[in-house]
């Protein structure tokens, strides 16, 4: 790490604002309460995530005289048939309880009429820092600017603006934590590269072989995929993607794997799985993870473009079928001298899967060939 990368990672991991929004996504983690500042709004929170009816209890006591209400995206809403442009604040019954809400904020089950407004400015940096911490995007919220909180001084405060930074901000912080050679199964060695934000994720740079970073590089951009990577998972793509990367790379003598820590798509472990339920029941990937409250897609790519510009890999030939990722990295200042198309085998299980990634979002995979020994 340079003197000036490590000034510019002090300077940012030791601001008040990172403090305070880092210390707050560690209270949603544990599950507890945290206060949200915009102007006319004390919003106190609660993530619906890991809700029980006891933490229910208990914040409906501490928002007292003030009724929580349910935060839940503009996605959400008009899954559940309300018009959006933006996050809802839903009306609660009083009788509901933890299981209820959690039905009301991600199940695809029938509902009955829904009462909501539109969510104040602090509500929408609320559902942005729950999905900071990869919780479900939906919260329990009541504007307390009116009442005294108790108490007051146990509860982290963050500002709604400092929520808005803390993403973008983040890019700039990553430096690289530490780095190691490790001889892969075929016989190559590779550099494996821990790159660290100051939201303590770690991201990894596989630098395989010996690649000439003064022509353009062979790039594979890898989102982490632990059932398809480590276990072999048939309902998508990415283990195949990720064996057919690395023996490219191996194949011309060197090449970049960038491997990204956006777990389904960006949405985190725990909701790629809620995802796969709603998959089960019908659903294509894109209409779960909306049914759910997400994007489409949730990933930034300006994080693997400063991982490049740090390895300074500035012209590169993406591997990839996916034209958001071309979009992403141009657009963060990374040269793409090329697309390399990624043929994978098509399977059964992932077909529909990967139909609707083609359908819906233009990812180029005409190329694909069925696996012979897996054809319906």
């Amino acid at each position: 790490m340079s003197a000036a990368q490590s000034a510019s990672s002090s300077a940012l991991f030791g601001s008040p604002e990172y403090t305070t929004v880092s210390r707050a996504l560690a209270e949603l983690h544990a599950g507890r309460p945290v206060r949200i500042n915009a102007t006319g709004e004390a919003l106190l929170i609660l993530p619906v995530e890991g809700l029980d009816n006891q933490r229910l209890s208990e914040f409906a006591s501490l928002c007292r005289p003030a009724a929580p209400d349910l935060i839940i995206t503009q996605q959400r809403a008009m899954a559940l048939g309300l018009a959006a442009s933006g996050p809802m604040a839903v009306l609660l019954p009083s009788a509901l309880d933890a299981c209820g809400i959690f039905t009301l904020a991600a199940e695809r089950k029938g509902h009955s009429t829904v009462k909501a407004t539109t969510a104040s400015p602090a509500s929408a940096a609320a559902i942005q820092l729950v999905k900071l911490s990869r919780g479900l995007p939906a919260v329990l919220a009541a504007n307390m600017v009116d009442h005294d909180l108790q108490p007051a001084h146990s509860i982290v405060s963050v500002d709604a603006d400092a929520v808005d930074h803390f993403a973008v901000d983040a890019v700039n912080s990553l430096v690289v934590a530490s780095e190691a050679s490790v001889p892969l199964a075929s016989g190559i060695a590779a550099r494996f590269v821990v790159f660290r934000d100051a939201t303590g994720t770690d991201q990894v740079a596989i630098v395989v072989g010996k690649p000439d970073f003064a022509q353009p590089v062979l790039v594979r951009l890898h989102s982490a995929c632990l059932t398809g990577d480590v276990f072999g998972s048939r309902r998508c793509d990415c283990g195949d993607q990720l064996a057919l990367a690395l023996t490219r790379m191996e194949e011309i003598g060197g090449g970049v794997i960038l491997y990204l820590a956006q777990e389904g798509r960006g949405l985190g472990l725990a909701n790629k799985m809620r995802t796969y339920r709603l998959q089960d029941g019908g659903l294509d990937t894109f209409d779960a993870n909306t049914t759910l409250g997400f994007d489409d897609d949730e990933r930034d790519y300006g994080i693997a473009a400063r991982m490049l510009q740090i390895l300074r890999c500035s012209r590169i030939l993406l591997l990839t079928n996916n034209p958001a990722k071309l979009d992403g990295l141009t657009k963060s200042g990374i040269e793409i001298a090329a697309r390399v198309p990624l043929e994978a085998p098509i399977n059964p299980h992932n077909k529909r899967y990967l139909t609707a990634k083609a359908a819906r979002s233009g990812h180029q995979l005409f190329g694909l060939k069925p696996l012979a020994a897996e054809k319906s």
